[in-house]
């Protein structure tokens, strides 16, 4: 069995495409199950006032569209995966902020992080030396505080759509 995992690592090493780790497959799996069309909507539409929106700097917002556009300037998929990750992460931190602690979707948000802080202990070997410079510029200006002047509505649940549309396109083959 593990001489078969070697072996296809060995090829997918040589095609040039970058596998995730078991680890990333298992955790994303298991975001895919929390994010889930029926979830989104009830904790993250029905929970919230009609039209309630959350602050979020430009770059949190990451789009299928984006990673194509990243794709086709020749970013790694490992580099991908390790901006998803950050942008997501910042997502659903955004989303917690504006919930009081008895409202509905707290615990729901509550259990995303915790997959999320998995997720980062998979990435915590990364650094942004190691990625493309414009992947790291981006995670950088995720993280930055001092971008509250560019900021955009947008409502929750197209956050975790956006999520989980950006997720699906870069786990799906090596998962």
């Amino acid at each position: 069995m593990q001489q078969s995992y070697a072996a296809v690592l060995c090829v997918l090493a040589v095609l040039g495409l970058e596998a995730a780790a078991p680890g990333e497959c298992e955790l994303t799996r298991l975001l895919q199950d929390k994010l889930q069309y029926e979830m989104r909507l009830q904790y993250m539409k029905h929970y919230f006032p009609i039209n309630y929106t959350v602050q979020v700097q430009y770059e949190e917002v990451l789009r299928p569209s984006n990673i194509t556009r990243l794709r086709n300037g020749t970013v790694s998929e490992a580099a991908l995966r390790y901006l998803w990750f950050h942008v997501s992460s910042q997502a659903v931190l955004r989303i917690r902020e504006v919930l009081p602690e008895k409202h509905p979707s707290w615990k729901y948000t509550q259990e995303l992080c915790r997959l999320f802080d998995a997720l980062g202990k998979e990435y915590s070997e990364y650094r942004q030396t190691d990625v493309e410079a414009v992947v790291a510029d981006l995670v950088k200006l995720v993280h930055s505080a001092g971008a509250e002047s560019r900021r955009k509505p947008v409502r929750p649940k197209a956050l975790l759509d956006n999520c989980l549309k950006v997720m699906r396109m870069l786990y799906g083959a090596p998962c």
